[in-house]
């Protein structure tokens, strides 16, 4: 059967992680009352009644009829059937169903739950469930009777759970109701054998505690996290045990003292608004223990302040900092910037004289209710949206960012075992950043990541084209690595037939990166000996021994007999303002007045010639290029340059720095007054990013 579980663990006994959301309900007595069997059709069973009472808590209005109806046929379907404890089969999906109804799911994911093992363990067919409940529930108890097939450990299952995780995410209901009968098991694996618990709950800490993160529901996420903690470090569990309990022993509560202080600040301000002691679960406890050593009373829990509308978040806050004192370093606005789960809230900490600092948290009630549930709270995805604007404002629980994301990706994997692996790396990113667009949109993305993540989050396949970003105003290069905050403009070459690199791969740390990349190099297997080669283009090279002098352009000198020679220093050009100096041999040298060798000469006490430009337009000129690195970049150059009529005499390329590579090209042009059009040119091949005059020397240099 696939809830095979029996009486309760005693992971959960210790003041219980669950009992801080909800009271433990008696499952023993909900298996003799479901011994009793449907009750008449008239009234509802009163082996549900918990399940009702907790269901109208949030859906006052709710048809109750399809309940009553499929708890009727999972009773009478399971039937006979018991858990290994000796308990009716029945009390494994009542308890999945209350766990799901406390934290407000509607009435079609309750539905679904109750019946959610009959397909699976019973002579019940999807057909007969879809016939009496609908075509979405069948729908939902399909998704979860695939996932009960699925074997999360086993290297051989990639492909299997790839499509089981493909069919389920259209619906994040089916993963809400597989994570409640995970989280209803792990309370019960108390008789199992200690090497089966250790299994199940390595797979759950492995993938499904990261998958409730990512949905959002952290009152499952937290329990889940506390029960795997008892089974796999028994220890450390106990241990931080203890100091729960010496703690709850002591006669002062800094805590409780911390929150009547915040009380009377928010009634002297007039904002209405509760104020709760929200204890830290036995992981939390554990993981503060671990970074700050010796625990105070305020560590093992933090102030939980709501209100009712948004406005009074920020209110609540700027009192807060007014009237306590603030530690700064603590503040997140994820109301303005909501995390990739959806979760919104405003983290602060405030500090007593005597050093204990107590963390707040502060959210409207509608706010706190998604943090809890997630996805769960925000209803049925496919219910129309209200007629009132207000209400039908909603983010659709179908598609959160990271579960948007996974559905892209998965597509574009080229094998089941990649896609494997990347969702494990991705699950065990535990946080993620929001980076800014120009446009003002944001970008999730897992810390760590690059420019080149964020080109592939913005743009898919056609961030190929990407050759550089600037970052907070700053050019950077692709292998960036974003904080927290950050502004990224990305910047897109025109060419549709731009690569990627295989050293972005080196910089990729989405799985939505390196697939794309993966894909389009085992694609183009050429790619690889054109990358080499172009590396090798762009080694530097010597000028050409015995090169045949440039022409010069033709310079009138005001001084009889002399002869007019371009200063290397600023290579001037026509239309350049230009000033000359006499040195031996009958030579005027040629500068552009701004040249630092000007100044240098003239403060030294040296007379200027006067030169002009003559009729010769032909000129020679050193130019700087900056780019980007990416396939066939100096092809596309010097290709251009040509297309403008320059001839390059000498070219340096730089080993590229960081992707960043610094050319310098030496040409002649029939006209000097081509050098702008030239200019456009190179700026226009994608991946160059700036072309300039080789600069005047500077003094000293």
């Amino acid at each position: 059967m696939s809830a095979e579980a029996t009486n309760p663990a005693t992971p959960g006994s210790v003041a219980g992680p669950a009992a801080r959301w909800r009271a433990r309900i008696d499952l023993r007595r909900l298996g003799r009352a479901a011994l009793l069997g449907p009750a008449a059709r008239d009234r509802l069973p009163d082996a549900i009644g918990h399940v009702v009472d907790a269901h109208r808590a949030h859906h006052p209005s709710a048809d109750l009829e399809p309940l009553r109806r499929a708890y009727v046929l999972a009773e009478s379907s399971h039937r006979g059937q018991m858990r290994k404890s000796g308990e009716p089969y029945i009390t494994h999906p009542l308890a999945v169903t209350l766990i799901l109804a406390e934290l407000g799911a509607e009435t079609t994911t309750l539905t679904a739950s109750l019946l959610h093992d009959t397909v699976e363990d019973t002579d019940v067919t999807l057909d007969q469930v879809g016939e009496q409940f609908g075509e979405e529930v069948r729908y939902l108890v399909d998704g979860v009777t695939k996932l009960e097939k699925v074997d999360y450990g086993a290297a051989a299952e990639p492909e299997t759970f790839r499509k089981m995780l493909v069919a389920t995410g259209s619906d994040v209901r089916v993963m809400s109701i597989k994570l409640a009968d995970r989280l209803h098991n792990m309370r019960t694996l108390g008789v199992m054998r200690p090497e089966k618990q250790a299994r199940i709950a390595k797979v759950t800490r492995d993938v499904l505690i990261p998958l409730a993160e990512r949905l959002g529901v952290q009152a499952l996420k937290t329990e889940l996290e506390d029960l795997v903690f008892a089974i796999l470090h028994p220890e450390e569990y106990e241990h931080t045990r203890e100091l729960i309990v010496d703690n709850a022993s002591r006669a002062d509560d800094p805590l409780a003292e911390i929150a009547d202080e915040v009380r009377g600040h928010l009634r002297e301000a007039d904002i209405q608004a509760e104020v709760l002691i929200r204890p830290r679960h036995f992981v939390s406890v554990h993981r503060v223990s671990r970074k700050r050593g010796e625990l105070r009373g305020a560590d093992f829990g933090r102030l939980l302040v709501l209100v009712t509308e948004d406005a009074d978040c920020y209110g609540v806050l700027g009192e807060l900092h007014t009237c306590m004192t603030p530690v700064v370093s603590e503040f997140k606005d994820f109301i303005a910037v909501p995390k990739f789960n959806l979760y919104q809230s405003l983290h602060t900490a405030v500090a007593r004289a005597d050093g204990q600092v107590a963390e707040v948290l502060i959210r409207t009630h509608q706010m706190h209710k998604v943090a809890e549930a997630g996805v769960i709270a925000l209803g049925n995805p496919y219910a129309p949206a209200a007629d009132d604007p207000a209400d039908g404002e909603r983010v659709d629980p179908t598609k959160p960012g990271w579960l948007s994301r996974l559905l892209d990706w998965q597509e574009a994997a080229p094998d089941p075992d990649t896609f494997w692996s990347t969702l494990r790396e991705d699950l065990a990113q535990d946080r993620e950043i929001t980076v800014f667009r120009p446009d003002g949109g944001t970008l999730g993305l897992p810390e760590g990541a690059t420019c080149v993540d964020a080109a592939y989050a913005q743009y898919g396949e056609d961030a190929h084209a990407c050759i550089g970003a600037r970052v907070n105003g700053r050019l950077a290069t692709l292998s960036t690595v974003l904080q927290d905050g950050d502004t990224v403009q990305l910047l897109m070459g025109q060419d549709p037939a731009s690569e990627p690199s295989r050293e972005w791969l080196e910089h990729a740390h989405t799985p939505a990166a390196r697939i794309a990349i993966q894909r389009w190099l085992a694609t183009h297997p050429e790619a690889d000996a054109s990358e080499e080669r172009d590396r090798r283009a762009s080694a530097p090279r010597p000028a050409p021994e015995g090169a045949v002098a440039p022409p010069t352009p033709d310079v009138v000198v005001d001084q009889p007999g002399a002869t007019a020679r371009l200063a290397g220093c600023c290579t001037p050009v026509p239309p350049d303002e230009v000033t000359g100096f006499a040195v031996r041999g009958g030579v005027v040298t040629v500068h552009r007045v701004e040249c630092s060798a000007v100044a240098r000469m003239k403060s030294g006490g040296r007379a200027e010639v006067g030169v002009r430009w003559g009729d010769t337009s032909e000129c020679r000129v050193t130019l700087l290029a900056e780019s980007f690195g990416r396939p066939h970049l100096l092809a596309d150059l010097t290709e251009a340059m040509a297309l403008e009529g320059a001839e390059i005499v000498s070219a340096t390329i730089e080993p590229p720095d960081r992707q960043r590579v610094k050319h310098s090209y030496t040409v002649t042009l029939p006209d000097a007054a081509l050098l702008p059009g030239l200019m456009r040119a190179m700026r226009n091949v994608p991946g160059v990013y700036d072309v300039s005059r080789a600069q005047p020397q500077t003094p000293g240099a």
